[in-house]
């Protein structure tokens, strides 16, 4: 097995199972490659920004732990329509954990990819605040609030681009190497052995997110399993689309090496399988690159 190479690792979009990232990650850093530069859309953006800021380790450990209450009591409500949550708690806790943080401070280059949806472009963000450019990043239509980046209405960068090669071109790196959120459906269970103890399974986050929704709308007769339910639709739209555009992309610009993960591994807020999702990440690390020597 080849070691010791200098990595451009890109970290595609998917919500949830984006958390694979972190396993994908602990397994290139135990097996001695050398992640030299970053690019990510969404919460692909999230994890490499926190490894490039020299604390995953923090991250991993805080996810883990949180409870679906703690991260409901996150979600700050917009009351504008265009975005079920602003996403400014999420950010000012993150601030808090990791630090105020400026791109050009990193120890390596590292790009976050946002859209602008007006423009119909993508939106290369590697420079400034680092968690400015995460939050674009990470806004995902309905649930986030698009966030305003110098006057420019940004969103989720999976519109377009959910597996973000293009940025590491001009790298001085041996190999890139991306990691799909967007892989064909799996016919067979996903659940891997490390999966948190029974004891430990909490309900899940959409589950509580409903919930939430109900009980400041009370009154309102449209939040109805119903309306869930178009959610549903639109979210596995969004899944498809994503898919559809990652496995373009990737044609279009093959990396070295394509680290897959399936499509349906877990939901889109299914954030109480972290620990599950960061072993699967590892596992498939460890599969992709084994059999790509």
């Amino acid at each position: 097995m080849a070691t010791g190479k200098k990595v451009s690792l890109v970290l595609g979009s998917g919500g949830a199972r984006g958390l694979a990232h972190i396993g994908v990650i602990k397994w290139l850093v135990e097996n001695n490659y050398e992640i030299a530069s970053i690019s990510g859309c969404s919460i692909g953006s999230l994890i490499g920004g926190v490894y490039a800021a020299g604390k995953l380790d923090q991250f991993e450990t805080w996810m883990c732990s949180l409870t679906n209450l703690e991260i409901v009591s996150l979600l700050d409500v917009s009351w504008v329509g265009s975005g079920i949550f602003k996403g400014d708690k999420v950010i000012n806790t993150l601030v808090d954990l990791i630090g105020d943080i400026k791109i050009e401070d990193l120890p390596m280059p590292f790009t976050a990819v946002a859209a602008d949806i007006n423009a119909e472009k993508e939106v290369w963000l590697n420079s400034g605040s680092l968690f400015d450019a995460i939050r674009a990043s990470i806004s995902l239509p309905l649930f986030f609030t698009p966030f305003d980046y110098k006057g420019i209405k940004l969103i989720d960068g999976g519109v377009l681009n959910p597996v973000p090669i293009a940025p590491t071109f001009n790298d001085d790196t041996d190999i890139t190497i991306a990691v799909n959120l967007g892989g064909p459906i799996s016919r067979h269970s996903i659940k891997t052995k490390q999966a948190l103890p029974k004891a430990d399974v909490k309900p899940s986050i959409r589950s509580s997110i409903k919930t939430f929704i109900t009980s400041f709308q009370s009154t309102e007769k449209n939040v109805t399993q119903e309306n869930w339910g178009m959610y549903d639709v639109a979210n596995k739209a969004f899944d498809a689309m994503q898919s559809t555009i990652g496995r373009q992309k990737i044609a279009a610009y093959p990396p070295d090496i394509e680290i897959v993960i399936a499509r349906n591994a877990c939901g889109t807020l299914e954030f109480e399988r972290s620990a599950e999702m960061i072993t699967l990440g590892y596992k498939k690390a460890e599969f992709f690159l084994k059999n790509s020597t």
